[in-house]
């Protein structure tokens, strides 16, 4: 079973982060940027409205590719890329292509991206509980089930979330996988 990691630059500099790194890498998953400064690209209420300048996004990118280069990763053998918040527009996309990069995202209908959210939201608040059913009750309403599927869960979310989901990820695994699903990287699935 693989998996596929899109890490911001903050990810490098926390403790453990060589050791969480390495393991990724020697295990085989997919390893990627997601921003060295997670910048949000453009405006919550107005996507088309840019909030960097292509030479910010380049060098940004750029940056959190140099903080993988210690173990091998380049564009060339990781091009894909998950944009800071998911949230970007047609020029991004231009500008990436232009890197040799590919945007891509989580499959739209799943709450998992909602890990994020902590109690004083209020309403947009997601607990892990509601956040794991919510998977299991989208698997069984979908024809196809989640085959095809790119699930996302944050490795990193706000300390005052203290109900983390991906505690919950073990055992979603598992009863995905006595459901026959298969896990890969992202590369693997596009490819």
């Amino acid at each position: 079973m693989r998996g596929s990691f899109f890490l911001t630059g903050n990810s490098f500099v926390q403790a453990n982060a060589d050791a969480m790194v390495s393991r990724i890498v020697t295990e085989g998953h997919y390893l990627g940027p997601h921003s060295d400064a997670h910048l949000l690209y453009c405006a919550w209420e107005n996507r088309d409205s840019l909030l960097v300048t292509r030479a910010v996004f380049e060098a940004d990118l750029k940056a959190n590719y140099a903080r993988m280069a210690p173990w091998g990763i380049t564009t060339e053998n990781a091009p894909y890329y998950i944009p800071p918040y998911e949230w970007y527009n047609d020029q991004v996309v231009e500008w990436s292509k232009a890197l040799g990069l590919e945007v891509v995202n989580f499959t739209p209908g799943l709450r998992t991206p909602a890990d994020y959210t902590y109690p004083e939201m209020g309403d947009r608040y997601w607990d892990s509980q509601r956040i794991y059913e919510s998977v299991l009750n989208h698997e069984q309403a979908s024809v196809s089930g989640l085959r095809g599927y790119v699930i996302l869960v944050h490795l990193g979310t706000d300390p005052r979330r203290t109900d983390k989901f991906y505690h919950k990820l073990p055992m979603l695994l598992e009863e995905m996988k006595a459901k026959s699903y298969s896990f890969d990287r992202i590369d693997k699935l596009i490819d």
